[in-house]
């Protein structure tokens, strides 16, 4: 193993300069950004994202404490589009299960139950939110996936039921 020596700056802005204008040799973070800030490299593919995880570091949503209303929201929201995208609903093909037989389904879409009750939302909040951004491959394809330069690979941020990290709760 070659050695090195660690440059630790407080600001990432100035660890990204320092690492375009070549006083370091390379820079570690969460894919995502790496990915991001390498667009804004002057030659982006003249740097390479390694494929090594060194750490367990993912990024969520986050809210203000004591208001556990809003967070049950935000999480429920984010279920929705992962639930979503596990039963195959999509922003094209929503209206398809509005008559589904199916009780998951029902649920989900707020057919039956009272789950937007619940959390102070309509019960229809699910099929609101797909309708509106789509289910969670949607919403990641169009902001850092397939359909952005970016093109970052879902890895652990596939549904379960693909090899990854992502599940939703039931819907009851």
């Amino acid at each position: 193993m070659s050695p090195y020596t660690p440059v630790v700056y407080e600001d990432v802005n100035a660890t990204y300069a320092a690492y375009a204008e070549g006083r370091c040799d390379a820079v570690t973070s969460d894919r995502s950004q790496l990915t991001s800030r390498r667009t804004a490299l002057a030659d982006p593919d003249n740097h390479v994202i390694l494929d090594q995880t060194l750490s367990k570091e993912p990024l969520a949503p986050a809210v203000a404490a004591g208001d556990s209303a809003w967070t049950d929201v935000v999480r429920w929201v984010v279920f929705a589009t992962l639930e979503a995208e596990e039963l195959g609903i999509t922003t094209a093909n929503l209206a398809e299960f509005a008559n589904s037989n199916d009780p998951v389904i029902a649920r989900f879409l707020g057919l039956e139950g009272e789950l937007g009750a619940g959390l102070g939302l309509t019960n229809d909040f699910a099929a609101r939110v797909i309708q509106h951004v789509g289910n969670y491959g949607e919403i990641y394809n169009r902001n850092l996936g397939s359909e952005t330069p970016l093109n970052l690979p879902r890895s652990d941020n596939q549904l379960w039921t693909q090899g990854g990290l992502l599940y939703s709760p039931p819907f009851r």
